[in-house]
């Protein structure tokens, strides 16, 4: 038993996994020997959210406050410096194992209602390896007899074989972006260009990370999106998803070794800026999907 409870390994091809009980956790993925998401150790609980589930709601509840048909509510607040109620209640769980194979693994969750959540939703996410890369799948299922606010995100970190995001190059299709103030709370939805923060490269290809500092949420994705990672002399790595919104961050809180790209269902502080679109009723799911895979070094 380690800080992440279970630690499953999943195996095909030239891939490989390590995924964790605590907070459905994706632990690793290797292809061919080298790392495409920063690690995170057996014994190492980690404070940047790497690889963690992130439910019933991504990125933050402002103020750790919010409304839902009239009756308001209030969640513990985790991230005292901007006061927010940061990355859901699920992350630091022991997940219930549904199934394990070689190249597969499902954890469940219901989460207890409590005074900042008294809703009834069940969780499930799952990994599955294959020769095109990792796929995951998170699920909210709502089981109670109210309607429930619920979104769903995940925080890998990639990483082109652990080298500097300052030495990688990046494209994200998005054609807006969320402004943020200085206490990460949302502000203004912008197109990227006027917000300087067009990331879908041009002609010379995806746009250098290095000394560009980001940590937004963007959307006006298309259908089926790809956010891709790569560098001259190092495997890259590509997330497709259909999400419509996408966390991305540079990492400068630790030290620039990797970028998070989050698909999200949801922007930051849905439960306040879209309280109607992320409600579940009774009996309804909500789905999140995407892959993360290989690409060959960008030359």
């Amino acid at each position: 038993m380690t800080v992440h409870g279970t630690v499953l390994t999943l195996q095909t091809g030239d891939y490989s996994a390590q995924v964790g009980q605590v907070g459905a956790t994706l632990l690793s993925l290797t292809h061919r020997g080298h790392h495409l998401v920063d690690p995170v150790a057996a014994d190492q609980l980690d404070d940047a959210w790497r690889g963690r589930t992130l439910v019933p709601w991504p990125n933050r509840v402002v103020g750790g406050r919010y409304a839902v048909e009239g009756t308001s509510y209030e969640l513990p607040v985790n991230e005292h410096e901007t006061g927010a109620a940061l990355h859901g209640l699920a992350a630091f769980q022991r997940w219930d194992l549904v199934e394990h194979t070689t190249t597969s693994v499902t954890w469940a969750l219901e989460l207890p209602p409590s005074y900042g959540y008294p809703f009834q939703v069940r969780c499930q996410t799952t990994y599955t390896l294959g020769e095109d890369g990792l796929g995951l799948s998170i699920e909210g299922t709502n089981i109670g007899s109210a309607a429930a606010p619920f979104g769903a995100a995940t925080h890998p970190y990639l990483t082109c074989a652990g080298r500097s995001v300052d030495e990688c190059r990046l494209s994200l299709p998005a054609g807006a972006v969320l402004l943020a103030d200085d206490n990460s709370s949302p502000t203004e939805l912008m197109p990227v260009a006027d917000a300087d923060l067009d990331l879908s490269g041009d002609l010379s290809g995806p746009i250098p990370l290095a000394g560009l500092e980001v940590d937004h949420a963007f959307t006006d994705l298309p259908a089926t999106w790809a956010v891709e990672l790569t560098h001259p002399d190092a495997p890259g790595v590509r997330v497709d998803s259909d999400a419509p919104w996408v966390q991305l961050y540079t990492g400068d809180r630790i030290g620039r070794v990797a970028a998070a790209v989050e698909p999200m269902t949801c922007p930051p502080d849905a439960y306040n800026r879209e309280p109607d679109a992320v409600l579940l009723l009774p009996g309804e799911t909500r789905t999140l999907s995407l892959r993360i895979s290989a690409l060959a070094p960008q030359s």
